[in-house]
């Protein structure tokens, strides 16, 4: 849809002129010669750009531009002017005009400054329609979670979301860490900040000091220019510090001094920098148990965990998993283009019994391939991974060959220790990790190893 242009111009000559032109490029231009004139207009309809003269008859363009501005902010207004001077084009600009030409106005430079004026106007529209997206998308109903568990997170996470309180987010892989943590940030006062999110584990340790606070020209070999770290960028949002377990004791406390008066020093300076910022911070290891091991430090433990939020895993949530996987299906038959008519209930039911060591996440996965794979829109049993379907077959192994305790727990160990981590085989069997490599020793099975049953 062709772009709409008012132009505001007493002298009939340019004004015809400069309507002769925009038509020509495409636009839909009206003309008026005074400020009441326009104001009339801008009563009955929008326009995507003003150009006004400064020198009108009665209310000047100046003023006329303080009009406008006060009904509609994001009005987009370029000035005319005969007097080349610095202080009209100063006075428009902190008025609010988005740039000033002038006269005698030259065509190829004015369609240039409309051009890039309107194509200004376009980002901007499509940044408030990401962002009403993204708001959208991290709105605390998109949360999907009929448990008590889950209804009683996002109860609590909508008490904090404005706070600037520190919040540590515990939790295994793949239970939905990020998507917490961003959720709080696109529904608190910082929406409109940056969302910053840095995987601790993932930047290597070398650099990670200088993403982290930026650094100085020349402060080590290759740093040719000053750099903003991380923080700096996210002034006035939240920076989401994913597996802050995996920082050095050495980042910790820089990390420590940080969260203490929220300043920043850059690798290398001498100046230190006044931030802004809330942190939230996650991990799945154990926290509490590497500070008793002396990996991490007790008073950043008790700095970034002001709140703290544990997510259950999917397998303490069984009734999440029928509403999660109707999600998916709605959320990858659109992207996919295909029609998904039905999930045979045998399916659904073997979702169900599944542990999920990769939760929510491999959840997602498993979907995204079952509607792939299907081709009359309905997903069946043989659309799932194979290591779903082998769990069903070893349930009804043990009933069928009505194992004992101790002979369950040797075939579980050989079937599944090479899928599942030491901590999750010892928590499906329900014994510690001890007890657990006690078994193996006594059966004589290496990790990754099965053996007989004889």
């Amino acid at each position: 849809m062709a772009e709409r242009l008012l132009i505001v111009e007493d002298e009939e000559t340019l004004s015809a002129s400069l309507k002769r032109v925009f038509a020509r490029e495409g636009y839909l231009v009206d003309a008026v010669n005074s400020a009441e004139a326009a104001l009339d207009l801008l009563d009955e309809g929008y326009f995507d750009l003003i150009v006004t003269d400064i020198i009108l008859p009665g209310v000047d363009g100046i003023e006329l531009l303080r009009k406008v501005k006060e009904r509609n902010p994001d009005q987009s207004i370029i000035i005319m002017t005969a007097y080349a001077s610095l202080e009209t084009a100063v006075e428009a600009l902190r008025a609010g005009a988005y740039d000033y030409v002038v006269k005698p106005i030259i065509h190829e430079e004015i369609r240039q400054i409309v051009h890039n004026a309107l194509n200004q106007k376009a980002l901007q529209r499509e940044n408030v329609l990401l962002k009403r997206q993204i708001e959208k998308q991290y709105d605390f109903s998109r949360i999907i979670g009929e448990s008590p568990a889950m209804q009683r997170i996002i109860r609590e996470v909508k008490k904090i979301a404005d706070a600037r309180s520190t919040l540590l987010i515990l939790g295994e892989t793949g239970t939905g860490k990020e998507l917490i943590a961003r959720a709080i940030h696109f529904n608190s006062g910082r929406a409109n900040k940056p969302f910053i999110p840095i995987n601790c584990s993932a930047i290597p340790e070398p650099l990670l000091e200088s993403e982290l606070f930026g650094h100085v020209k020349g402060a080590f070999t290759g740093a040719v220019a000053a750099k903003k770290g991380l923080f700096e960028e996210a002034a006035g949002g939240t920076v989401f510090l994913d597996e802050i377990g995996d920082l050095s004791m050495g980042l910790q406390s820089k990390l420590l001094r940080v969260l203490e008066d929220y300043h920043i020093r850059p690798v290398g300076g001498n100046q230190s920098v006044k931030i802004d910022l809330r942190f939230i911070s996650a991990t799945n290891r154990d926290i509490e148990g590497m500070i008793r091991e002396g990996r991490f430090r007790e008073d950043l433990f008790y700095r970034i965990n002001v709140v703290t939020i544990k997510l259950p895993p999917l397998r303490e949530r069984k009734e999440d998993i029928e509403p999660l996987v109707r999600y998916f299906v709605q959320k990858y038959s659109n992207d996919l283009g295909k029609t998904v008519k039905e999930i045979e209930k045998e399916t659904l039911e073997l979702l169900r019994k599944y542990y999920w060591p990769g939760n929510v996440r491999e959840l997602q996965n498993i979907v995204e391939r079952a509607v792939l794979l299907t081709e009359d829109g309905v997903i069946r049993k043989e659309h799932l991974p194979e290591s779903i379907c082998e769990e069903e077959t070893f349930l009804q192994h043990i009933i069928d060959e009505k194992l004992s305790i101790e002979d369950y727990t040797k075939a579980f160990i050989q079937t599944y220790q090479g899928r599942y981590t030491e901590q999750q085989l010892a928590d499906m069997l329900g014994i510690t990790r001890k007890s657990l490599w006690e078994k193996r020793k006594r059966w004589g099975i290496g990790r990754g190893q099965s053996v007989s049953n004889a």
